[in-house]
């Protein structure tokens, strides 16, 4: 009731103020579980996304989103569980990806679709990084659910890192076909294997988003520009 809700208020404002495009929505099925694995450009794809879709989506969330004390903090969790979002601590690194693993598994055996971004976070400056496998692969293998790429285009741009004031810029979404990886069943703790399924879904995403393709992850690239920022801004105060 609560997503519905916010489907519908929430939902419905996104796409009247910013009329986002999409493409392939006929690759989602009516029914029966399904992951969608998409690029992650800004904090708003996860609002974008299931906002055009006709069927309920789950993302996992930082749990400290559910946490926040106060009456500022308890609408804030309102907010994340209405649109469909499951809190997962992340305190840990292996706790954190075993809980969302977890948690995406126990969603697609609802019959429901599971988002899930193989990058891990979001993209440092608008191009598509290297996808994680532990993630993707092992709920994808685990599950036996079909995987759905999904490319956002333009959602940089509207809410960039560090802005919380969203720019009145239309977004677009362009959803693949479901890939089938049976193939691979009782594979899912083979590393090379997890690693073919992840790039195979990754090639998939950049085809649709055209972006461009950098072999790290995102969080090396992120460390990257960190460091050479400090060191411009180190060097421009001698």
């Amino acid at each position: 009731m609560l997503y519905g809700a916010m489907k519908l208020s929430v939902g419905s404002s996104l796409k009247l103020a910013f009329r986002p495009w999409v493409e392939g929505l006929e690759n989602i099925p009516e029914r029966g579980p399904a992951i969608l694995a998409g690029n992650h450009l800004s904090f708003s794809d996860s609002f974008f996304l299931p906002a055009v879709l006709p069927r309920k989506v789950t993302f996992v969330a930082k749990a400290e989103y559910f946490t926040a004390p106060g009456v500022k903090g308890g609408m804030t969790a309102a907010f994340f569980r209405g649109a469909g979002q499951l809190p997962v601590d992340r305190s840990g690194v292996r706790g954190a990806a075993e809980a969302a693993i977890r948690s995406g598994i126990e969603v697609l055996e609802r019959g429901e679709l599971f988002g899930i971004y193989p990058e891990g976070t979001r993209s440092p400056d608008g191009r598509l990084y290297r996808g994680r496998p532990g993630g993707l692969a092992r709920v994808a293998l685990g599950s036996g659910a079909p995987v759905i790429p999904v490319a956002m285009i333009g959602t940089e741009k509207i809410q960039p890192p560090g802005k919380v004031v969203p720019k009145l810029l239309r977004p677009g979404i362009r959803i693949g076909r479901p890939l089938d990886f049976s193939r691979y069943d009782g594979m899912e703790h083979d590393r090379f294997i997890t690693r073919a399924l992840t790039d195979e879904v990754m090639y998939e995403i950049m085809r649709l988003s055209g972006q461009e393709y950098v072999d790290i992850y995102a969080t090396a690239a992120r460390r990257r520009i960190d460091e050479a920022a400090k060191a411009s801004g180190d060097q421009n105060r001698k």
